[in-house]
């Protein structure tokens, strides 16, 4: 049996080229006691993914070149030498870009999937790692009360559309900010958002005065730039901006020259109380995560929407798309059939 991944064959400068990737074939290796073979079914892409190609010092490791590309798949468990795990079992593991995973059942990046929260595929995206991502950052860092008016940049997007739908079922105001009519269509009457900006033909600045007059309580960040320069003014006293990413940066040539939101939201009148998390923080607490969230989609209170792209071989491509806000929803990569 053999495993396909795809490894960082060298860093990219700017925009990751298809010289930055390598498709390797090898054996699958014998399972030791208490490992489990995953069978890959669904590949997730995310912009963070970017940030760890870069040497520079972050939140976690770099790669190196060789590396197996950094990224969470769901998958059946298809051989079992555990106790834990057993051959049908549907999981999700963040061990890479690869076809099939031989893992440890005590790996921390492994969990096992209840598909009555949600399809497969879903616990990539909106009951998986985006939509925890949404829940905690807005819960536990956006500190959101019912009446308060919520921004959220790439509202369309997996962590995005999680957030503002979240906040309505809270009691806020929502006001997205996405790329194209169509994207503001869909966040505004699929998801129910108050209003959303079309930031590609609309004057941003204009828009978001007109339609937070009594100002912007939380800010949820996701892109940088433009977008964080056109909120800042707006923020009230009191206000919080939870950092998840900032994607309009992460092909720069030199990262470490970027201006981020922390430089932008330091000159505003009224500076807020930000930071920059990460999901793991609150890990003990993932699977009371999705079980809700898994509530909220099935009760219809959440909606999504997934990209999807077919093999392997055409991850890197579909990662460049998803760099540039090509994707409509979460971004997908189906690796093979169930």
């Amino acid at each position: 049996m053999k495993n396909r991944k795809m490894v960082m064959a060298q860093r990219p400068v700017g925009e990751p080229t298809d010289d930055c990737f390598r498709l390797v074939e090898e054996d699958v290796p014998e399972l030791a006691p208490g490992q489990i073979l995953i069978k890959v079914i669904w590949l997730s892409l995310d912009p963070y993914m970017r940030g760890r190609m870069n040497d520079v010092k972050s939140y976690a490791k770099p790669l190196e070149i060789g590396d197996v590309m950094t990224g969470e798949s769901a998958g059946i468990v298809v051989e079992s030498r555990s106790d834990r795990f057993k051959a049908g079992d549907y999981v999700t593991a963040h061990m890479g870009w690869q076809t099939m995973i031989v893992a440890d059942d005590d790996e921390p990046r492994l969990m096992k999937v209840d598909l009555k929260n949600g399809s497969l595929s879903a616990h990539l995206g909106v009951v998986g790692m985006p939509g925890r991502t949404a829940y905690f950052g807005l819960s536990e860092v956006g500190k959101p009360q019912a009446g308060e008016t919520l921004v959220v940049a790439a509202a369309s997007g997996a962590v995005g559309s999680v957030v503002g739908q979240i906040a309505k079922i809270k009691g806020l105001k929502v006001i997205g900010i996405a790329g194209g009519a169509d994207k503001c269509r869909y966040v505004k009457d699929e998801l129910g958002f108050d209003e959303c900006i079309d930031y590609k033909n609309e004057d941003l600045q204009a828009r978001l005065r007109e339609l937070c007059p009594d100002g912007i309580d939380i800010y949820f960040e996701n892109v940088g730039g433009d977008v964080t320069r056109a909120v800042a003014p707006l923020l009230n006293e009191g206000a919080r901006v939870p950092i998840c990413g900032y994607i309009s940066n992460y092909n720069d040539t030199d990262i470490t020259k970027a201006e981020t939101p922390f430089h932008i939201l330091k000159t505003a009148l009224h500076i807020p109380e930000h930071r920059f998390f990460v999901v793991t923080e609150w890990q003990d607490q993932w699977q009371q995560a999705t079980e809700q969230l898994g509530e909220w989609v099935n009760a219809g209170k959440i909606k999504y929407r997934e990209s999807i792209g077919e093999g392997l071989e055409n991850a890197p491509e579909l990662f460049r798309g998803l760099l540039k806000g090509r994707n409509f929803g979460k971004q997908l990569v189906k690796i093979a059939d169930e």
